[in-house]
């Protein structure tokens, strides 16, 4: 695995959240893309790194090198980091950003109530567990 390669932030007590951590893991078949929840020691820092807090995000953060992306911006890069035909999708990127955070906003508002939330993070299986930043 690139130690270096992209990561993703997700809220870890929230399902939709960690449905899209499992459906990235199926799908990266290189193993490019490592995670770390929100709530984490290194997602916390990595979010302080980036100017950034956990208590005012009400989002994914994706990370490539030294940029970072939030809300729908952070999906398309995914899909474009995940190749296989995923990356047609980073095409909705000439969406203008209000539109498309309109939309992303709308299910993350509401995600707790929809999809639900658990009382812990995610526990990776042992298959996955490098993959995992502490």
């Amino acid at each position: 695995m690139n130690e270096s390669g992209p990561i993703l932030l997700f809220d870890g007590v929230c399902n939709l959240c960690n449905k899209l951590v499992i459906f990235i893991i199926r799908r990266d078949y290189r193993a490019k893309i490592r995670f770390s929840p929100l709530q984490s020691p290194a997602g916390s820092s990595m979010l302080h790194t980036g100017g950034l807090s956990a208590e005012n995000i009400n989002s994914i953060v994706f990370i490539e090198g030294t940029s970072y992306f939030m809300k729908s911006a952070a999906v398309l890069h995914i899909f474009k980091v995940l190749g296989g035909g995923w990356n047609i999708l980073f095409g909705l990127i000439i969406i203008p950003e209000f539109i498309r955070d309109f939309f992303y906003d709308l299910i993350s508002k509401n995600r707790y109530r929809i999809f639900g939330r658990t009382e812990k993070c995610m526990i990776p299986s042992a298959e996955i567990i490098e993959r995992f930043l502490p």
